[in-house]
């Protein structure tokens, strides 16, 4: 599944509230989500209005990782009906 091209760093904070994630810190045009589900884990989303591919894409292995899961799946997870 191809990911969405034009998701700015706010959608992708509230769709990753569902796995937990909520913003513990903002500095600048940087946003820190912690989860505490399935341990704790922390990762950094730009408050950009288009996140970058590659951005995206490490951000979603991350989380994938931490959650046991495969990164095709959480795509499919939280862009099925993008």
């Amino acid at each position: 599944m191809k990911l969405p091209r034009d998701l700015s760093g706010q959608e992708l904070v509230r769709l990753l509230k569902h796995y937990g994630y909520e913003e513990t810190h903002r500095a600048g045009s940087h946003m820190r989500l912690t989860t505490r589900e399935h341990g704790e884990h922390h990762i950094t989303v730009p408050a950009h209005d288009h996140l970058r591919v590659g951005t995206l894409g490490y951000i979603l292995d991350s989380v994938a990782h931490h959650l046991g899961l495969n990164r095709q799946d959480l795509t499919r997870e939280l862009f099925g009906a993008w």
